[in-house]
């Protein structure tokens, strides 16, 4: 999370700096080129002064000797021109060479030869090769008879203005490493408590309602938020728990009165006429009171599976071994026939409560609701997940989908979100011993490893009439560590 922090925080320095270091670098290099110009100007201001009084005296031998000398000492051509642009003093070859590169020569001779002092050539980025041509007429006004001319090679210059760009960039990135320096611890101090946060928020949704966050580390107003946190926590995990408790309190409460009740009710059976209408009001309390008795017992388990929390890994194997040959007996009983085509190996995450019993639940509607004659239990791997997290130690990357489909009468596409809700049955299964909550508690397991139920389309029905049901499974897969011994199978 401090990577992110950083990655805002370190390009808006750099641009920052660039901001305030590219003004200094060109007037850096403004600097050192006019330095550069003003010291050339100076050079053939002087010999301007000397090629005057050569001239006019007709002794050159002085001045020849020193523009000579010049151009050995300092690599720069010197010359003295006439109107004509004839060479009269200097290194004629050196010059005439170096003038041969300079599509700015003329202009700034002929600017000269007016009697105009020139000014720069216009040439001044360092990465331009071109060279520096200065002119200054010999003479004034009317009475000009030639200029002095040099041709400076600024190479050197460049090379000035480049040191001193990388000692600008130098020092640019000295402020960059301190905010990375400082910057980096910080915002780890800063962001830990978010982070855990996070982590706690991630379990939190998973059904771990213990889990609880270090309120003492980080900046005052992260720790308070951990408190708040923390709090929250508590009253919600109280209130789950006084909810729970009541759940199971209630129907454990309600089963004696409820049993005595009914052995009562069933006493009253040999007072009963068989053919008066007593009977059946008789028949409909004896009833009545088993869906009584069911609902109860659906209440305690679902407080008693809700009261696990956390998701494991288990192998599908050991599930399906201690299972398939009950469905096949169950089947086989009500005269259905199970097939069952899992790959071996499939290691995937196991919803609280234990996958066997919600797959128990999946096949026993397919037998008491679906009026099937095949019964299908397959699994297949996919990439991707319904998570992609991790739990505990080990890491999921992947979904393990199992399926139950039958080929029965099967659920209207318009019903199937409603079918996922407690205590919600199917107009169709009035007449069927259930509680509706078997689906939803499944459905509300499987969502906490991580994973999805979803009710499809099932097998084709015999008779050519549409699709049966379909019950599908989705559990994130899990590659890594094995499950720490005694996790519920």
């Amino acid at each position: 999370m401090h990577r992110r922090l950083l990655a805002v925080l370190v390009p808006l320095a750099v641009l920052l700096i660039a901001a305030l270091g590219l003004p200094l670098s060109v007037t850096v290099a403004e600097r050192e080129m006019q330095e550069t110009y003003v010291d050339r100007l100076g050079d053939v201001g002087r010999f301007a002064s000397l090629a005057d009084t050569a001239l006019s005296t007709g002794r050159t031998e002085a001045l020849q000797q020193e523009l000579t000398r010049y151009h050995r000492l300092y690599g720069i051509p010197v010359a003295v021109i006439d109107t004509s642009g004839t060479v009269l003093l200097g290194p004629a070859d050196a010059y005439q060479e170096a003038a041969r590169a300079e599509p700015t020569l003329p202009r700034i001779v002929t600017a000269a030869l007016a009697g105009a002092r020139s000014e720069p050539s216009g040439e001044w980025a360092p990465w331009n090769d071109s060279a520096l041509v200065v002119a200054e007429p010999v003479g004034r006004d009317s009475e000009v008879v030639g200029a002095v001319v040099t041709i400076s090679d600024l190479s050197t210059t460049r090379e000035r203005i480049l040191v001193r760009w990388a000692r600008l960039a130098g020092l640019g990135l000295l402020p960059l490493i301190a905010l990375v320096a400082v910057a980096w611890p910080v915002s780890a101090w800063v962001l830990r408590p978010v982070g855990k946060l996070d982590a706690a928020t991630s379990r939190i949704s998973k059904g771990d309602l213990t889990i609880r966050v270090d309120a003492e580390a980080g900046p005052p107003e992260l720790r308070r938020l951990a408190e708040s946190f923390n709090t929250m926590m508590d009253a919600v995990e109280n209130s789950v728990q006084r909810q729970r408790a009541f759940v199971s309190d209630a129907s454990h409460q309600l089963r004696n009165p409820l049993t005595s009740l009914r052995l009562a009710v069933e006493s009253l059976d040999r007072h009963v006429r068989p053919d008066g209408d007593g009977r059946q009001v008789y028949d409909v309390a004896v009833d009545e009171l088993k869906a009584m008795q069911r609902m109860l017992n659906s209440l305690q388990a679902s407080a008693r599976m809700e009261s696990m929390r956390t998701a494991s890994p288990v192998d599908l194997d050991e599930v399906l071994t201690t299972r398939v040959e009950r469905w096949r007996a169950l089947t086989a009983t009500a005269g259905q026939t199970l097939t069952v085509d899992v790959p071996p190996g499939l290691r995937l995450l196991e919803p609280p409560g234990g996958l066997g019993s919600i797959l128990d639940e999946l096949i026993s509607n397919a037998l008491r609701l679906s009026d099937a004659r095949v019964v299908e239990v397959n699994a297949r791997v996919s990439p991707g997940g319904a998570s992609g997290g991790r739990d505990g130690d080990a890491t999921t990357s992947g979904v393990v989908t199992i399926a139950v489909r039958d080929d029965g009468r099967g659920i209207d596409a318009s019903e199937r979100p409603q079918a996922l809700r407690r205590f919600w049955r199917s107009p169709q299964h009035q007449n069927v011993s259930g509680t509706g909550l078997g689906l939803a508690i499944c459905a509300d397991l499987v969502g906490r490893a991580g994973g999805e139920l979803r009710l499809e389309d099932g097998l084709p029905r015999p008779d050519g009439s549409g699709y049966g049901f379909a019950a599908v499974l989705a559990l994130p897969v899990v590659t890594g560590a094995d499950p720490p011994p005694g996790d519920p199978a």
